[in-house]
């Protein structure tokens, strides 16, 4: 598993194309308006006069975060730093804005109020992640720890839901976009809002190979094939999706298999790669189940929903990828990983899930225990009959 190149290619070709429809609505437009007001008091500060720079934090294609310490409080901060010659300051101002006033829950990284310009860079300041990132505890072909894996989950399902109720969708979700507040992960922050776009919104759909990109952007790739195999640099028409949630949800979904495996699914979602052809043909004998089951061939409703987990794994077993994961994430999978937009799960169907195996051996040790305790109480409950039996026949005696 590579830390990012999809996710940088997708902002390279973002940028390129630029291309973005806007759309009135409410919290497109209570942005739009920060950002005006913002501008007005944009300032030019000598870094080196305010501010004691630490440590490189991270950079990408946006440009680099440096643990600073302001010189004056004493408070320490993450100032990310935008080259002007490549940020637009419309773009910069979005960014700032949104994380300052919308990124209100505890698992959103949020802007301190302090954004200036120098000649060379736009800079913002920002919670520091002190921990780096997600991806640097994940173990290639291993993963993470179940516990610790369903608790940045539930983490990021509250701060996902949360950001979708405000009216935007964050479009960029992978682990190294997840920062560590602590070494075990028991507190994590979603960061970078640089694609972060209002619901609603038009984008010019772009496909990067990565398997955190939506299978919905597919025909952009074809088409950019289709662009090169004539050889022509006559413009084609563009391709647009509206920016929706589920979106978000699909990310959620590849971050869970990542985080349980130290693998990716498939190395992108289109008909191209082997193993999303293989989960489709899955997914959709699963679906015609369902489909099936809800017409009423089904008549046995009492059974439990474990089991029928359980037996539906046996009937349909799911594509070699997918060894060693339990039926109850798969059952999470078909929710986040739905092949249709309109019908994948919201980031909230994520804490419905939490609490029972994600992974086979945890199932197995489970039951291992639950029979050994049943034993255990077998045991204590035929000692305490033999027991009982003296003592009612003394009774009887006197």
């Amino acid at each position: 598993m590579e830390r990012g190149e999809g996710g940088r290619a997708f902002v390279a070709a973002e940028e390129r194309g630029g291309g973005e429809r806007r759309v009135n609505t409410a919290a497109a437009e209570a942005l739009d308006e920060q950002c005006f007001l913002t501008a007005q008091s944009m300032q030019s500060l000598n870094i080196s006069e305010h501010f004691q720079l630490v440590k490189l934090l991270g950079e990408g294609t946006y440009g680099k975060v440096m643990l600073a310490v302001h010189k004056k409080r004493g408070t320490p901060m993450a100032l990310k730093f935008f080259p002007r010659l490549s940020t637009s300051l419309a773009s910069f101002l979005r960014e700032y804005n949104l994380s300052l006033s919308y990124c209100t829950h505890p698992s959103l990284t949020r802007a301190l109020g302090i954004f200036f310009s120098t000649p060379s860079y736009y800079v913002f300041a920002q919670q520091a992640g002190l921990y780096g990132d997600l991806y640097s505890v994940i173990v290639s072909e291993v993963g993470v720890d179940e516990e610790c894996v369903q608790r940045v989950m539930a983490q990021l399902s509250g701060a996902v839901t949360h950001l979708h109720s405000l009216g935007f969708v964050h479009r960029d979700i992978k682990p190294e976009n997840i920062f560590l507040c602590d070494s075990s992960c028991r507190w994590v922050k979603l960061g970078d809002f640089g694609l972060t776009r209002a619901i609603g919104s038009t984008v010019r759909a772009v496909w990067y190979e990565s398997p955190f990109c939506t299978p919905e952007v597919e025909p952009a790739k074809e088409a950019g094939e289709q662009r090169e195999n004539c050889g022509t640099d006559e413009e084609m028409e563009d391709i647009w999706i509206t920016v929706e949630p589920c979106i978000d949800s699909w990310a959620l979904g590849v971050l869970v298999y990542c985080l349980l495996t130290g693998c990716f699914p498939w190395e992108e979602s289109t008909h191209e790669d082997r193993g999303y052809r293989r989960y489709e043909k899955w997914f959709n004998r699963e679906a015609e189940r369902g489909k099936k089951e809800n017409d009423g061939e089904r008549v046995d409703e009492q059974i439990n929903t474990y089991t029928e987990m359980e037996e539906n794994l046996r009937d349909n077993p799911p594509p070699s990828q997918f060894a060693g994961l339990s039926p109850l994430v798969m059952t999470l999978f078909k929710e986040l990983l739905h092949p249709e937009p309109k019908h994948r799960g919201s980031p909230e169907e994520i804490l419905s899930y939490l609490g029972g195996p994600w992974l086979m051996e945890t199932e197995r040790e489970e039951k291992r225990k639950a029979e050994e305790a049943e034993r255990e109480a077998k045991k204590i409950r035929e000692e305490a009959g033999v027991a009982e039996e003296p003592a009612r026949e003394g009774r009887g005696e006197r």
